[in-house]
């Protein structure tokens, strides 16, 4: 008899069908991003622990964005008080808390948005903190710092990149309608770049179980149903093996793509066969060659992958492990050499339901017994490095699904940027309005630091003030002139004529006219925030902060430049 809806037994069928799939409020409630950077990624935002250097408006709008996510801790480094100037442009702060910690009333309201964040106020200023506990900043996994003076972001910087246990840094300055950022990092490896580069299916060195199932399918017994759900995995890799067995067996050249593509058109039985067209879409992946990409082939010679020790990180020590297994002295006999181990991950195609698992469960066992292999050869290298720990499966999951698109970014010390004249002169041809805007800075911040100005008590410029504005452009101009930059000569121009770039584009404005824009502005407003630029910035840091937490995407490499003024933003690498 079947269960009645009330009785025990529709209540146990119930509750193993539908009460289980009902997702937890952890999942629930990041259910957005968790498709982003998946689990693994947001195990790593809630171990995260951020420092951020003073509780500025744009510092509070990075926060925003990380508190919202979900990272585990933050702390606000600051010594100031709120300052009318704050209330006015700090959604994090209020009228009523004026004279008040800001970084106290920062850190209270940040946590209003995530009862699951811990949030920290530290008043003791970043002055007492590198005087009495540098030691303290490799607690964290990253630090941000806005608009730092000179002196201490190089204390900061120093310290940091001194060791490579400390943290990356993110240097954030800003000023008006201007900002830029940058990441200083030793080393960052990434396993999910998220690139748009798909895995290799081998479709031109099949693997036994697929060549011996394409070969044998009987294509010409199908009825016009069936045949028009053969993956074209199988017909590219079929139509290859007749093609091979023709010719030597010499796969297609690219002068004889018209006449393979021919033949596959020739297979079809009805002339709008879906299957058909995409294996003549796809046709590349059949006759291209499966090989090992040059950005990963170039990995493989990196120091710290060459010579693995006890002291390795997973990543190098797994890199090695891949570098034997594509090695032809590799002696495999489940894969030819010079290819990664095979993704078991399929694309959408045109096929039915029970072709399309065969397919994948071809792929699956094929993959998880390069795996195996893989496994193997990893432990082999750990014990001869004397490593004590096994890397944990799930890493070598995300690495061999992964390893087509790995990525080790070399970073520099923040303020060495710009160094290099080369690169600085290059810049100014490609970039000229990014560049410009980054001489500004280091100028500005070059001008606070020696106080040199008549007009001015703070160091900062005096807001409007021509001979601030006189000497920042001095500066600008002696590091131009030490790079051996000279400016052209100019037509005749209007003195008064506002530059819009949104309207007449940056190619169009010279280099000079771009640096007096950015030094004026600049000038006009040395240490303004406005809510709209600590919005955006504060979103941009976000977003990269996300990236280095998770170590997936990619991180920027170089200066980003944004200019609210024109709308643009824009990276350079000095």
């Amino acid at each position: 008899m079947a269960p009645t809806p009330t009785s025990p037994e529709a209540v146990n069928i119930n509750d193993a069908t539908i009460a289980s799939h009902v997702p937890d409020s952890h999942t629930r409630r990041y259910d957005r991003q968790l498709r982003l950077w998946a689990a693994s990624g947001q195990s790593a935002l809630e171990s995260a622990r951020v420092l951020v250097l003073s509780g500025t408006a744009t510092s509070a709008q990075a926060l925003k964005n990380l508190v919202l996510p979900g990272i585990g801790t933050y702390t606000v480094l600051d010594a100031e008080s709120v300052s009318p100037e704050d209330a006015g442009n700090n959604f994090f702060v209020t009228h009523k808390s004026i004279g008040t910690s800001r970084a106290e009333e920062v850190a209270k309201l940040l946590g209003e948005l995530n009862e699951n964040v811990i949030g920290k106020a530290d008043t003791r200023g970043l002055a007492k903190v590198l005087a009495e506990d540098p030691n303290s900043l490799r607690d964290y996994t990253l630090i941000i710092a806005h608009n730092i003076p000179e002196a201490q972001l190089n204390q900061v910087s120093g310290i940091v990149w001194g060791d490579m246990s400390y943290p990356p840094l993110i240097v954030v300055k800003t000023a008006g309608f201007l900002a830029e950022f940058s990441v200083q990092l030793h080393e960052h490896t990434i396993v999910d770049a998220h690139t748009d580069d798909l895995p290799s299916y081998r479709l031109d060195k099949a693997f036994p179980a697929l060549l011996k199932h394409s070969v044998e399918l009987n294509f010409d017994a199908l009825d016009v149903t069936d045949h028009g759900h053969i993956p074209y995995f199988i017909i590219l890799v079929r139509a290859l093996h007749d093609w091979k067995s023709q010719h030597q067996g010499k796969p297609p050249a690219y002068k004889e793509l018209k006449e393979f593509k021919a033949n596959i058109e020739a297979m079809k039985k009805k002339s709008d066969e879906e299957n058909f067209e995409e294996a003549v879409a796809q046709v590349f992946k059949a006759y291209r060659e499966t090989t090992v990409p040059s950005s990963v082939q170039e990995l493989f010679s990196d120091p710290a992958c060459v010579n693995v020790t006890a002291n390795s990180t997973p990543f190098f020590l797994m890199l090695h492990a891949l570098s034997i297994f594509v090695s032809p002295s590799n002696s495999s006999q489940l894969h030819p050499p010079n290819v990664l181990p095979l993704s078991p991950t399929l694309p959408d195609i045109k096929a039915d339901t029970a072709n399309y698992i065969h397919l994948q469960s071809l792929y699956k066992a094929q993959a998880n017994a390069e795996k195996a292999e893989f496994v193997q050869i990893l432990r082999d290298v750990c014990a001869k490095a004397g490593v004590q720990t096994e890397v944990p499966t799930v890493l070598i999951d995300e690495f061999v699904k992964n390893c087509h698109q790995l990525r080790v970014l070399k970073g520099k010390r923040a303020g060495a940027e710009g160094e290099d004249n080369e690169k600085l002169m290059e810049a100014i041809q490609t970039n000229p309005s990014q560049v410009a805007t980054h001489l500004a800075f280091n100028a500005l911040y070059a001008f606070h630091t020696a106080s040199t100005s008549g007009s001015s008590q703070s160091g900062w410029p005096e807001p409007g003030s021509e001979a601030d504005l006189a000497a920042l452009m001095n500066l600008v101009d002696a590091r131009l002139k030490a790079a051996g930059f000279t400016h052209p000569p100019e037509e005749e121009e209007d003195e008064n004529a506002l530059i819009d770039e949104a309207a007449t584009g940056p190619a169009n404005v010279s280099f000079k006219k771009h640096l007096e824009n950015a030094v004026g502005e600049l000038v006009r407003a040395p240490t303004a925030e406005l809510p709209t630029t600590a919005a955006l910035v504060g979103g941009l840091v976000a977003q990269e902060a996300i990236k280095l937490i998770t170590r997936q995407y990619v991180p920027i490499e170089g200066i980003c430049v944004i200019d609210l003024i024109s709308s643009t933003t824009g990276c350079i690498r000095l």
